[in-house]
């Protein structure tokens, strides 16, 4: 009987970044760690943080994908990736680089974003009820 194998497809908002049969492992990041998949692994769901995955075939060896956060759904052999954002590349540090830069960087926006905008709905909601009061 032959070994069993994975099929990992990395999913973009708008596109398919990769498609990827014949996986033998796959290691992501979540919150609070690091996690690897092999195929006779139970089915599971993860969501992911910004980080690396990692995942090895026979043919191409250890590939490498700079991830934004998202989730991981492992359902029997086939391995659904849906994130954000996706970069691909053979040296891991520019990689690593590239999720710290841009992923971690934008994370931080955004929580400054929703931060100024929970502010100013908080603000108009007291507002209108001290009209509402006078």
């Amino acid at each position: 009987m032959p070994p069993q194998r994975m099929t990992l497809k990395v999913l973009l908002p708008f596109q398919v970044f990769a498609e990827k049969p014949g996986v033998t492992r796959i290691v992501a990041e979540a919150r609070d760690g690091a996690f690897g998949l092999l195929p006779h692994r139970l089915d599971c769901v993860a969501a992911l943080a910004p980080g690396i995955l990692t995942y090895e075939t026979d043919a191409e060896g250890e590939i490498f994908v700079a991830v934004d956060e998202g989730v991981l759904v492992k359902s029997g052999l086939d391995v659904l990736v849906s994130v954000r954002r996706a970069q691909g590349g053979a040296d891991l540090g520019q990689l690593r680089a590239a999720v710290e830069r841009d992923f971690l960087t934008l994370d931080m926006r955004e929580k400054i974003v929703r931060s100024t905008f929970a502010k100013m709905e908080s603000d108009l909601v007291r507002r209108m009820a001290s009209l509402h009061n006078d």
